[in-house]
């Protein structure tokens, strides 16, 4: 079966930066809804469209097919009492918007002198990736996952 809109893939893969450095080992298989749901890359989506089991391929995105321009703007130094007292560096905190949704992560970089520099890039920002990967999986989805629009039960989505 090829990949094509409405299709559940499995992919194994790896993901490495340009360099070679290992970013992603690809433990679990990467399980998504092929056809627009959002659920990788589009890049890597189109790339992966019309292929089949046992395909294998190799994809570089640029950063902005991937996580984007690493955005200087995105980093914030702000006084630690804003913060709780066990602050650690590489802690998340989510920035709720003035209507009260979770707006952007911000992750601590740095802690020092009574601050504390936050950063609301992905930790990937500014960074192309090389996917390698093989087709392990091609099915039809289930009505249940199309209109969710994410895969069900094993690798994907569990209500």
């Amino acid at each position: 079966m090829e990949i094509v809109k409405n299709t559940v893939v499995s992919l194994n893969y790896t993901v490495h930066d340009p360099d070679g450095n290992l970013v992603d080992d690809g433990a679990n298989p990467l399980v998504y809804l092929h056809g627009g749901y959002d659920a990788i890359f589009p890049k890597l989506e189109e790339e992966l469209h019309g292929k089949s089991v046992g395909d294998k391929l190799v994809v570089k995105l640029q950063p902005d097919d991937a996580f984007g321009e690493y955005d200087e703007s995105l980093v914030m130094i702000e006084p630690a009492d804003l913060f709780p007292d066990n602050i650690e560096i590489g802690m998340a905190f989510e920035r709720v918007g003035e209507d009260g949704e979770e707006d952007m992560l911000f992750r601590v970089t740095d802690i020092a002198d009574g601050k504390v520099v936050v950063d609301g890039n992905h930790p990937l920002a500014g960074t192309a990736l090389v996917f390698d990967v093989t087709v392990a999986e091609v099915r039809p989805a289930t009505a249940e996952e199309l209109a969710h629009g994410h895969v069900h039960g094993a690798g994907g989505h569990h209500h």
